[in-house]
C-alpha cells in the first residue's frame, strides 16, 4: 500500500502496536528430597545437615531422612526432625523420592528402590564403578549427576575444589599421625632437628592445599606433576617456597627414596601408576603413603584400596593408606561444607523452575549429568566401560 508519498510493504494493521509476548517459564511442583543413610566404606559423612534442611522446607521441599543418617557428622534425628525433615526407618522410602542425594553411590540393591526416572546426585568414583552399576541405573531411566562432573558458570567444578581442599590438608594431618605411630617422628620442622621430607604428587587442588598445609607444620615439601601450567600456577601461589619438578622417574625416585610422606594427589583415571613398586622398596621404612585420589586410579603401585575400620596396610616396611573417602575421618566439617554446596545448589533449581528448567537453561548443569533418563552421556565412562554414548545436547534442547 502507499500513503501519500510514502511506499510500505505492510498493511496498516500489521503497522499497528501489539502486546510483547515473552516466555514463560513452567514451574514445577515442589519435589521430594530423600537423603539415605550412607552403608558403604564406613561412611560418615552426610549430604544435608539439618540447618540447610531448614531452609528447604521453609522454600516448601518435603525432606525425607532415613534414620541415622547424621550420626556419623554428630547430628541426631531428632535435630533433622526439629528442622522439619520427616525421618524414616525405611531405607526404601529415602530411595524412593524424586531427587535422592548421597554422598558414595548407591549400591546395587540400592539402586532397586530408586524409583523410575528419578534424580540421583552422589559422587561417582569411577574408578571403584562396574559397567553392571551403569546397566541398573539405565534400567530404572535414572537422571544421573556426579559431584565429579557437576560445574559452575566459569567452567570449575565447586564441589570438586570444596572436597579437595579438605582432602589436601586432611592427608597431611593423618600422615602425620601415622608417621608418629610408624617411626615417632614429627611431621614439621623443629629448631635443630631436619624438617620432614614431604613429596607431593600432583599439583592441582588436593595438591596445593596438602603443600600449605605441610609448610604450615614446617615440613620440606617438593611437588611432581606433568602439567607445567598447574607448577606455575602452585609456584606463584606459595611465593616460590616450594621445588617443582615434572614426572621425571629418574628424580621422582630420588625425592621418594628420601622422602618421609608421599602424597599422591594426581587424578588420573585408569593411566599407569607413576611410583612403582620399585621405588616403594628404596623408600625408608617406616615412611608415609597417602593415596588421596586412589578413587580414580592409583598413584602409586604398590596401594590397595583401605576402609575407615582399616585405613592403612604395610608393604615392603613403608604404610600404604589408600582411603577412597578420606575427608570421612573429619566428618563434620566435610558434611557442612557439602551441604552448604547443595544449598545454594537446590535453591538454584527453584529459581529456574525445576530441575528440568535448570538442565534446558544452563549448559554446566546440563553437562554434570552422567545419565538422562537412562541414557549414558558421558564419553568417558562409555569408553571406559563399553557403554553406548549419547551427546547430551541431541537428548536435551
Amino acid at each position: 500500500m502507499s500513503s501519500g508519498n510514502i511506499f510500505t510493504p505492510f498493511r496498516e494493521e500489521e503497522l499497528m502496536p501489539v502486546e510483547e509476548k515473552l516466555e514463560v517459564k513452567k514451574r514445577e511442583a515442589k519435589f521430594t528430597i530423600g537423603v539415605p543413610r550412607e552403608t558403604s566404606l564406613n561412611e560418615r559423612r552426610t549430604t544435608l545437615t539439618p540447618d540447610a534442611v531448614q531452609v528447604l522446607v521453609n522454600h516448601g521441599h518435603e525432606i525425607i531422612i532415613e534414620s541415622d543418617s547424621g550420626k556419623g557428622s554428630f547430628f541426631t534425628d531428632a535435630q533433622y526432625a526439629e528442622a522439619g525433615a520427616r525421618i524414616t526407618h525405611n531405607a526404601a522410602e529415602a530411595f524412593g523420592q524424586d531427587l535422592v542425594l548421597k554422598i558414595n553411590p548407591p549400591g546395587e540393591d540400592e539402586i532397586d528402590m530408586l524409583k523410575p526416572n528419578a534424580h540421583l546426585i552422589s559422587a561417582l568414583q569411577i574408578n571403584l564403578r562396574s559397567p553392571e552399576y551403569f546397566r541398573k541405573l539405565a534400567e530404572k531411566k535414572i537422571n544421573a549427576i556426579a559431584f565429579e562432573f557437576i560445574s559452575d558458570e566459569y567452567k570449575q567444578l565447586p564441589l570438586v575444589r570444596l572436597i579437595g581442599e579438605i582432602a589436601g590438608t586432611a592427608s597431611i594431618l593423618y600422615s602425620s599421625e601415622l608417621l608418629a605411630l610408624s617411626n615417632g617422628n614429627m611431621l614439621g620442622g623443629i629448631t635443630g632437628v631436619r624438617p620432614t621430607e614431604v613429596v607431593v604428587i600432583g599439583a592441582g587442588i588436593v595438591g596445593e592445599f596438602a603443600v600449605k598445609a605441610a609448610l604450615g607444620l614446617g615440613a620440606s615439601v617438593k611437588v611432581f606433576d606433568n602439567s607445567l601450567s598447574k607448577l606455575r600456577r602452585l609456584h606463584m601461589m606459595i611465593d616460590g617456597r616450594v621445588p617443582t619438578s615434572i614426572i621425571d622417574p629418574k628424580e621422582l625416585s630420588k625425592s621418594v627414596r628420601r622422602a618421609d610422606v608421599v602424597i599422591g594427589a594426581l587424578p588420573r583415571t585408569c593411566m599407569q601408576p607413576v611410583v612403582t613398586e620399585e621405588m616403594v622398596l628404596q623408600m625408608k621404612k617406616g615412611s608415609v603413603i597417602i593415596d588421596v585420589t586412589v578413587d580414580y586410579g592409583k598413584v602409586v603401585e604398590t596401594t590397595e584400596i583401605t576402609t575407615l575400620a582399616d585405613p592403612y596396610l604395610i608393604k615392603h616396611g613403608v604404610i600404604h593408606c589408600g582411603l577412597p573417602n578420606l575427608t570421612s575421618r573429619i566428618p563434620r566439617t566435610t558434611s557442612k561444607a557439602i551441604s552448604n554446596f547443595f544449598l545454594s545448589y537446590l535453591l538454584s533449581y527453584d529459581k529456574e523452575g525445576g530441575i528440568e528448567n535448570m538442565f534446558i537453561h544452563k549448559n554446566e548443569m546440563k553437562q554434570s549429568l552422567y545419565m538422562y533418563r537412562g541414557r549414558h552421556t558421558k564419553k568417558v565412562i562409555c569408553d571406559l566401560f563399553g557403554l553406548p554414548y549419547h551427546d547430551i545436547n541431541l537428548l536435551m534442547f
